[in-house]
């Protein structure tokens, strides 16, 4: 770990950017070195390396190909089975990440070693450092950040498989964080461990308005689960309420740690404080609520870059656009990059710095137009791009080679590099690659929409009916948002007669939404059955020709009548309404989906 320490503060924490982002070549080559001298003996390298010098960078790059999950995945199930860590890593992997970004049904598993959690931690500690440039005072208050864990899973040889987020919030770097100044948070940590997703945010909630006058600020890591704790706040203010009024714990919260936790928060009873909060949650309209519970807020922190930028409306009408939205980091699974050294700009403007010292970052150029283009071609190894070499104004997916073992791989992401900071590029994240819905961590591609579909097209086969065309779009317009399916169906009638045996009933279309959802890969599943974080999907039946009437509206727009593909996302707000004005029914999912933890 570069600087051999994890605790730096204040200036001290500015000056350490500075240097990384000053040296960022340098950084970059001793780090690629460092990484090949270590994994030297690792099968992987030693099947493309074998006989070359352990730190050659050149022929690492000459030789060592880019690679997708694909590539590195039977040696990570390997691993998993219980073969040792040296076939990618010169050092022990200690347990496996699950990503969302994967189409195969199952999460994606990364590898881990300890020291990566140093990174992780270093990233954490640059952000308040760059946050106390531009909001004073934030040591003379409290934080209302709402965490949570997700359900875990272990390989066939026992090492732990989970989410990057509850890996870091069950690791002695966040037991033993420091709780002075900004790190004072509200919610204890046992609400924040409890894997009982309801539990947790109640009491995490109710921690929160017990403290809402010393709040500066609040969030949560994603947009989506800030909005969804605005929910659970609309539908249990009345109960939150009552045990601040009596200072007793609702019977609801059974999970032990929780109780014990809340016990030394909920000390006694406080009718006046209920009160307040009860005249501010009973108001008929809930625009600026967040500013009315927590007066003293000085912005919100969430993700809200990327998928999660279609939050931001919602979020700015709960604070009635009186708080900056912070998106203070860019990481994943696989690798943590970097940190916004302007937090307060306009969510539209965010530009992540990616620091020098958390992986050896390649880039593969792309144009604009492919950047939703699929990520499995084979890519040519003199196209690469350095960090310090990307040029302002283009486009290119990230690349990561990182100390446990993934070599040149592809994260998916794109970036648009908008300038540099010192020696170290500045990136807008445009979108993941091949990803066209996204609600919370679901991550569906092209490919699992259309095999969803197509296993439900098949219900409509005895009712002599046809799917003709269809498309989809996120609907985020509530809370918990959904997946719309637009489907245009023919019936394909012999008489008259046969036209009332051949119109679809709603439970026909209930059947095919449900049928979509078995088919979506086990991110979306658990985010639908265990953290309620997506609503029931739902299909929107539309008129005949309605698919006409939208390639008519893109050819109007400038799109070739000989190239035209119909896109399954739409995201043309004129397109939508085209669609929602021609609707003629509209199902949704009846119950959830099957989804069993692992």
């Amino acid at each position: 770990m570069d600087g051999k320490k994890l605790e730096y503060k204040g200036a001290e924490a500015l000056k350490e950017i500075q240097r990384l982002t000053t040296e960022a070549d340098k950084v970059q080559q001793d780090l690629l070195k460092e990484i090949l001298t270590r994994n030297k003996r690792t099968e992987y390298l030693q099947k493309y390396m074998t006989g070359v010098s352990t730190d050659d960078v050149h022929e690492f790059k000459k030789k060592v190909p880019v690679i997708t999950y694909k590539d590195i995945y039977p040696y990570i199930q390997r691993i998993a089975n219980g073969e040792d860590s040296s076939l990618i890593s010169g050092h022990t992997i200690v347990e496996m990440l699950c990503s969302s970004g994967t189409s195969g049904g199952e999460p994606k598993l990364m590898p881990t070693i300890a020291e990566d959690l140093d990174r992780r931690t270093f990233v954490y500690n640059m952000v308040m450092p760059i946050m106390n440039q531009y909001v004073t005072g934030l040591d003379e208050g409290k934080a209302m950040l709402l965490y949570f864990v997700k359900a875990e899973m272990s390989t066939p040889c026992g090492l732990p498989a989970r989410a990057v987020l509850t890996s870091f919030y069950k690791s002695k770097h966040f037991k033993t964080r420091s709780r002075d100044g900004y790190n004072d948070e509200t919610s204890p940590d046992e609400a924040i461990l409890c894997d009982d997703s309801s539990q947790s945010m109640y009491c995490q909630l109710l921690s929160g308005l017990i403290h809402r006058q010393q709040v500066l600020r609040l969030g949560a890591v994603f947009a989506s689960a800030f909005l969804r704790a605005i929910t659970f706040l609309e539908r249990n203010w009345v109960s939150l309420c009552q045990d601040i009024r009596t200072g007793k714990l609702s019977p609801m919260i059974t999970d032990s740690g929780c109780q014990l936790a809340m016990s030394s928060i909920l000390k006694s009873a406080d009718p006046r404080l209920a009160d307040e909060i009860e005249s501010i949650c009973s108001r008929r309209s809930w625009e600026g609520i967040v500013c009315s519970l927590w007066p003293r807020a000085k912005f919100i922190e969430a993700v809200v870059t990327g998928s999660m930028s279609q939050y931001i409306p919602a979020l700015k009408y709960y604070s009635m656009d009186k708080l900056p939205l912070v998106s203070g980091m860019y990481a994943s699974s696989e690798c943590y990059f970097g940190v916004n050294l302007k937090p307060l700009c306009d969510p539209a403007n965010v530009t992540y710095t990616l620091l020098p010292n958390m992986g050896y970052f390649e880039f593969i150029p792309i144009s604009k137009d492919e950047a939703y283009g699929r990520d499995d071609e084979e890519i040519s190894l003199n196209k690469l791009v350095d960090l310090v070499h990307v040029k302002i104004g283009c486009y290119y997916e990230l690349v990561v080679t990182t100390f446990s073992g993934l070599n040149r791989y592809r994260i998916g992401d794109v970036l648009q590099v908008t300038g540099f900071h010192n020696q170290a590029p500045q990136f807008r994240f445009i979108c993941r690659r091949n990803v066209i819905l996204s609600i919370d961590n679901d991550n569906t591609s092209e490919e699992d929409l259309h095999k969803s579909v197509m296993a439900a097209k098949r219900l409509l086969d005895p009712y002599n009916a046809l799917l003709v065309e269809y498309t989809s779009y996120a609907d985020t317009s509530s809370v918990p948002g959904h997946y719309v399916i637009y489907w245009e169906i023919k019936h394909c009638t012999s008489s008259v007669l046969d036209k009332a045996i051949s119109l679809l009933s709603p439970k026909v279309l209930q059947d095919c939404c449900i049928a979509i959802e078995e088919e979506l890969d086990d991110t979306y599943r658990r985010c639908r059955t265990k953290d309620k974080s997506i609503g029931p999907l739902e299909i929107r039946v539309v008129k005949t020709g309605t698919f006409d009437l939208l390639m008519d509206l893109f050819i109007k727009g400038g799109a070739s009548i000989n190239q035209y593909k119909t896109p399954r996302c739409i995201k043309s707000d004129a397109a939508l309404k085209l669609l929602k004005s021609n609707v003629k029914a509209c199902v949704f999912s009846p119950r959830d989906p099957t989804w069993f933890p692992k």
